[in-house]
């Protein structure tokens, strides 16, 4: 990505990109640059676009990216060769418009064209072709094609994991846009009602039907933020209680931050990101609720004195967040996520020194991978003598799924699972204590 733009996009100001045009440099961005879309959105060229552009580009992205391989199967006899990336990602978006969103396809096909032209003038007629007969072609191929595929990197050591069948089910989540889960700073028997969502029986606010975030009741006021039902148990399971002294432990964005926080707790929220903190800033001034933000590296911080719980949300490779986050598996490889493993012990390892004797620690990743969840916790209660399973902690957390509980003290969750509600997070969870 440029200074002045995505690619494709030097001759024309944020403010005046077409949404399709954003949605395709942000395509371009996962599919030959390797970048998140996180970071492509905080990046001018996209944050500056009105929101209401940068709305309507997102959602076509990720949509996209989560039905990449159905597009290809559409729009793959009508290829004489194999197009370059750019035209591919032009293609694919318009597919999706014309067999998913329901676009009239006149209309696609013309913007298609136009955005060929910027990307490879000679492929223009091409994209014109074979749009064409996608469109006349109708939904056969689309609908016959299995879900998008994970890489097979991801999905070798998923299989091994949870076999090859459960895989197939998760990728079929994958495929659909996630429903808006909101965790409740108090709770409300009422909030549920005026959002028009549904109570969640382990308490969080779960709504279908797309909204705008900042347009709905008790977003001013603070009463909830958003956070996937998984991602919220972590904070739930350390049970903090008023007056405690509290460490939330790579921090950023901040959701279980605020979860501490509403319990009354002596909050102290840490992470070596001062960029991803911002957001937790603006949160803990919107909900009214307070915490001691720290920006450090936390294997060389150093705490005034022990804390009586720790919750430790360890830098993973995030492929339980596949369903909100369709880019991960373009991006991530086997390569960038070894490190993690070796960082996570460490940030365990440091944990368990800023925990007071008989503090609580609970240990999470948001990953699918056993080696950042089972094989840590077996491997951290060899490494030290002095911590224990708490499985009175998951006894007594309510709403809990029996087929979470994987061992004692320790909770597993994949996206396959609550499939008839949305389904939810990938998520390992341990409850431990410190003798």
């Amino acid at each position: 990505m440029d200074e002045q733009g995505g690619k494709g996009t030097k001759r024309q100001p944020a403010s005046g990109i077409p949404p399709r045009q954003l949605a395709l440099d942000m395509l371009q961005g996962v599919w030959e640059d390797g970048m998140l879309l996180a970071e492509m959105e905080a990046h001018p060229h996209f944050a500056d676009a009105p929101p209401d552009v940068r709305a309507r580009a997102g959602r076509l992205a990720r949509t996209t990216l989560r039905n990449a391989g159905r597009a290809d199967a559409a729009m793959n006899p009508y290829l004489k060769h194999n197009p370059r990336p750019g035209i591919r990602a032009v293609l694919r978006l318009a597919t999706v418009e014309i067999l998913l969103e329901g676009e009239a396809a006149h209309g696609v096909v013309n913007a298609a064209v136009t955005m060929a032209r910027r990307e490879e003038p000679r492929a223009a007629p091409m994209v014109n072709a074979v749009l064409r007969r996608v469109a006349e072609a109708g939904q056969a191929a689309w609908q016959s094609a299995p879900p998008q595929r994970l890489p097979n990197w991801l999905r070798g050591r998923l299989g091994s994991a949870y076999g090859n069948a459960r895989v197939a089910l998760m990728e079929a989540v994958f495929e659909q846009a996630p429903p808006l889960d909101l965790t409740l700073r108090v709770s409300s028997e009422t909030l549920a009602e005026a959002v028009g969502g549904t109570a969640l029986a382990t308490g969080s606010i779960r709504v279908e039907k797309p909204r705008q975030v900042s347009t709905m009741p008790g977003f001013d006021t603070g009463d909830w933020w958003v956070q996937d039902a998984a991602a919220a148990l972590p904070a739930r399971l350390l049970d903090a209680k008023a007056g405690e002294r509290v460490l939330d432990l790579c921090a950023a964005p901040g959701g279980k931050t605020l979860q501490l926080a509403a319990t009354g707790a002596d909050v102290t929220a840490l992470d070596v990101s001062e960029d991803r903190l911002v957001r937790l800033y603006q949160n803990l001034e919107r909900t009214g609720l307070a915490a001691n933000v720290v920006a450090a590296d936390a294997l060389d911080w150093q705490p005034d004195a022990p804390f009586d719980a720790i919750l430790l949300d360890a830098p993973c490779s995030a492929t339980g967040t596949i369903r909100r986050h369709p880019d991960l598996p373009f991006v991530k490889d086997t390569a960038g996520i070894k490190p993690l493993f070796a960082l996570q012990a460490a940030l365990i390892d440091r944990a368990v020194d800023m925990l007071a004797p008989g503090g609580r620690l609970v240990f999470c990743t948001c990953s699918l991978l056993p080696e950042e969840g089972e094989a840590q916790l077996e491997a951290m209660l060899a490494r030290h003598v002095d911590l224990s399973v708490d499985g009175g902690a998951v006894e007594r957390l309510a709403g809990l799924d029996p087929e979470w509980n994987m061992a004692p003290g320790a909770l597993r969750t994949t996206p396959d699972m609550w499939p008839e509600r949305g389904g939810l997070d990938g998520f390992f969870i341990a409850a431990l204590r410190k003798a």
